[in-house]
């Protein structure tokens, strides 16, 4: 008798694994709680289609090549001419500005040098640039951490990411025309070609029996599931501010603040297909402090955005605020690798994968290879 693989969660880990296992020739089911799949992937309607969070793609890892090979990220976009002149902007001692201080712009020519993983990232660098230029550099890459804290990490983590978002590197930012909403409809309609019974509102309370299984879901709840209270790992917490407004000139495209680890960029200067004709898209993240109230991070994310839109509130034809709290990626503290996060295989044929599990990459991309290497798992278990 053949079983069929489970997979529970239909977000971006879950449908890649859903494919993955599906292309090997297995028969597959997929149990999503919410109405729709797309998990952090899914976006708002139209006119204005914002996205949770990132909505980019770097183009230098197994986990874009899956994509492409399938060809799910098809149909990038990118800006005008014009707005390239205007597209990267740094926010240092209190004012916008086109280059990051010389100390930030010497550590990022320092592609070379290798960080200790054992050490927090703010003691290293410090020793290097002096504590200024580790603040900032920390700050610069909060992007990515979504942590207001980021010299805490592991000094090897942060610098690799740091190189990798800001480093002398041939360009690997990608923007997919419609962005991670679009990735996502294209692939759950090819896991549907595929055959991939897909199972939407329904929620998965008990470990399924009978075939392998791989449990797609966030940390917590793949916890209960799986009966494993200790499953946890470090993420960021970061308030979030999409707006859209006239659009104008004077507004600036893409901000790495380095004073309070905020981050500014433009939805819509390489997709204008995400916002009314004449209008603009921007989204803004500021990480929120220990200790601090949701209220006070928005107030400092709205000063904030008053110095990448001037006007904004004035201007706003539609805006919208919203929390995230480990659901951001996991975050390597000192002494940690991505090696040491929770294991993908769990033993008796069942696998868990996410942004949070043992396998590489940033955010998302460990939720595509932590997915890969499970369906790979699965299907080996899997008899035809």
């Amino acid at each position: 008798m053949v079983y069929p693989i489970t997979v529970v969660g239909g977000g971006l880990a879950g449908l890649t694994a859903a494919i993955a296992c599906a292309e090997s020739g297995a028969p597959v089911h997929l149990y999503e709680a919410h109405e729709r799949v797309g998990g952090r992937g899914r976006a708002t309607a139209r006119p204005y289609v914002a996205h949770e969070g990132a909505h980019v793609f770097y183009a230098d890892g197994p986990h874009y090549r899956w994509l492409k090979r399938r060809g799910f990220v098809s149909g990038l976009g990118w800006p005008s001419p014009l707005d390239m002149v205007t597209l990267l902007h740094f926010r240092a001692e209190g004012r916008v500005r086109a280059l990051p201080p010389f100390p930030v712009l010497r550590a990022q020519t320092r592609k070379w040098l290798t960080a200790p993983t054992d050490v927090d990232f703010h003691s290293w660098a410090s020793q290097r640039w002096g504590d200024e230029a580790a603040r900032q550099i920390a700050n610069a890459i909060a992007v990515v951490t979504y942590d207001a804290d980021t010299g805490r990490l592991s000094a090897a983590f942060v610098w690799e990411l740091f190189q990798r978002v800001l480093g002398p590197n041939v360009p690997a930012i990608r923007w997919v025309r419609g962005g991670w909403q679009t990735v996502i409809d294209r692939m759950a309609t090819r896991a549907t070609e595929l055959g991939v019974k897909i199972h939407t509102g329904t929620r998965v309370d008990t470990l399924p029996t009978g075939g392998p299984v791989i449990v797609a879901t966030e940390l917590a709840a793949a916890g209960q599931l799986l009966g494993d209270s200790t499953l946890s790992w470090t993420s960021g917490h970061t308030a979030l501010f999409d707006v859209a407004v006239p659009r104008d000139r004077h507004d600036a495209n893409l901000i790495f603040d380095l004073d309070e680890g905020g981050f500014h960029e433009s939805y819509s200067m390489q997709d204008d297909s995400v916002a009314p004709h004449k209008e603009a898209l921007y989204q803004l993240q500021m990480p929120i402090r220990d200790g601090e109230t949701h209220a006070s991070a928005h107030q400092r994310l709205a000063i904030f955005a008053e110095q990448a839109l001037p006007n904004w509130a004035e201007r706003s034809t539609w805006h919208r605020t919203s929390i995230a709290k480990g659901r951001t990626g996991a975050l390597d503290l000192p002494g940690q690798t991505w090696h040491d996060r929770p294991a993908i295989n769990r033993g008796d044929g069942v696998y868990l994968i996410g942004d949070m599990v043992a396998a590489p990459g940033m955010r998302g991309e460990i939720s595509i290879n932590s997915a890969v290497i499970a369906a790979t798992a699965a299907t080996d278990r899997t008899p035809r």
